[in-house]
């Protein structure tokens, strides 16, 4: 007979003390840490735990005693369920503060070099409405929140169209307004969910594989151009063309009606074809007179505006003067190299998706860039000691990684490459401080600039310059 597992235990008047990791924040309880989401500190709180480890406990809080002075109120509807935006209650200028914090912590806690005073962190001017990039589920699952099972409230359908309850991979959040993306992306996905009732649409059975609609794409630019992409999980020309129809009479602001057949077991469209119903292939975006093309797979920062504040710092640290060879690594679609290529002498991106490079020759040839070079592969096996024979030893290495930071064989080929400067762009400090040890034989940190691109989120980029030792 199996043993009743013991309850885990509530705490009672326990204060919140600070910010962590993952958007929660801390409380101590015997000695232990306590790892908190939807609090702030100064919050007091009677917490269920949740989890309990021998040097750690997670708990989540069910009544509040007091409120901090410095919390303030969630101004969405779905704050604290769908899992996104998880700093609304803190104001924007705690937020960013913790986000300095963050970053210092990390570059000292695991870094373990000598740095710079760091410079105060770029906020974001928007920090609403400010992604130009969305993803929202269609579901015959919908997610029910701990007041509406109380309430006994009954829905008329199960079908939801919105984002993913954080673990639970087949429910789904029904999303009325979403403050990240502009009214376009809320009046869109509000009216084919409408629809789609109206017309007995089946929304998809992520357990069983099964239903029409699967996901929707909203993707926006700074320049007022729109983009809907609509995946159906198989085809029906009648009944995906009526919707499809119905979305360009309802919203002729939008440039590019796209949709995909994805019969897949997973969500991402990267390896299928993308079809046009209206309207353009791809939207462009603007940037210090560059335009930048953007289809339906390729990556571009989710913040066009904070993106133009990157860049520029970016190039500003690059230091460039004309006379440089620069090696832009995880180029993307060459929005960094091109940006700064009419200040270097020539520029080599490399980029580990083939389309992504693709993208970014487009985006040379469409601006005129005739100073730059693109290669396709993985970084660790393309940057080598004969790829920088062949090309020559940069001046300058610009490095944007992915969150996982730079294989250790990438930064063994940068010390050889032995650049004067090095900017690292990172999205993970923790990662890149890891790098930056690596590289503190060679290279001192000079500058260490963050820039918060995700307000209302603990995610923070962080541009740090090295400089070779003498």
């Amino acid at each position: 007979m199996a043993k009743n597992k013991k309850p885990h235990p509530i705490f009672e008047n326990v204060t919140i003390t600070d910010i962590a990791a993952e958007g929660k924040a801390i409380a101590r309880v015997n000695d232990l840490i306590v790892f908190v989401p939807f609090v702030v500190p100064g919050d007091v709180v009677d917490l269920q735990v949740t989890r309990k480890k021998s040097n750690f406990m997670e708990a989540r809080p069910i009544h509040f005693h007091s409120f901090a002075e410095q919390r303030t109120e969630a101004v969405c509807q779905h704050y604290g369920i769908c899992g996104g935006c998880k700093w609304q209650i803190l104001p924007y200028a705690e937020q960013i503060r913790y986000k300095q914090k963050q970053v210092v912590d990390n570059l000292t806690r695991i870094g373990k070099i000598e740095l710079p005073g760091i410079s105060p962190i770029i906020g974001s001017a928007k920090t609403e409405f400010y992604r130009n990039k969305l993803e929202f589920t269609f579901s015959n699952k919908r997610w029910r929140t701990n007041e509406e099972i109380a309430e006994g409230k009954v829905f008329e359908t199960m079908n939801a169209v919105g984002f993913h309850i954080p673990g639970q991979f087949d429910k789904v959040l029904d999303i009325d307004k979403c403050w990240l993306q502009t009214e376009d992306s809320n009046e869109v996905r509000n009216e084919v969910r409408r629809y789609a009732l109206e017309h007995d649409l089946s929304f998809f059975d992520l357990r069983n594989q099964e239903g029409f609609l699967r996901t929707m794409m909203v993707r926006t630019t700074s320049t007022g151009e729109l983009m809907i992409i609509m995946i159906f999980y198989y085809e029906d020309k009648e009944a995906q063309d009526a919707l499809l129809q119905h979305i360009a009479d309802k919203f002729p602001q939008i440039t590019s009606l796209l949709y995909v057949i994805n019969s897949k077991a997973n969500d991402t469209i990267t390896d299928q074809e993308v079809l046009v119903f209206k309207g353009n292939e791809c939207i462009y975006e603007e940037m210090e007179g560059l335009r930048f093309k953007i289809g339906p797979k390729s990556f571009y920062q989710t913040n066009s505006d904070q993106a133009y504040e990157l860049y520029k710092v970016t190039r500003s640290l690059a230091q460039l003067t004309g006379n440089e060879l620069v090696y832009d690594l995880y180029t993307g679609t060459g929005t960094i190299a091109n940006f700064v290529a009419h200040q270097a002498k020539q520029v080599i991106g490399i980029e580990y998706v083939p389309e992504a490079i693709a993208d970014a020759k487009v985006n040379s040839k469409l601006n005129n860039i005739d100073n730059t070079l693109f290669y396709a592969g993985d970084m660790k096996d393309i940057l080598n000691s004969a790829f920088i024979e062949e090309h020559g030893k940069p001046d300058v290495i610009i490095t944007d990684p992915p969150r996982a930071g730079m294989h250790d064989d990438v930064i063994n080929a940068i010390l050889f490459a032995e650049p004067t400067r090095i900017v690292y762009v990172s999205c993970n400090p923790a990662t890149q401080a890891r790098d930056l040890s690596l590289l503190d034989g060679k290279y001192k940190v000079a500058v260490v600039q963050p820039v918060d691109m995700f307000p209302h989120t603990h995610h923070v980029e962080n541009v740090v310059l090295l400089e070779k030792r003498v």
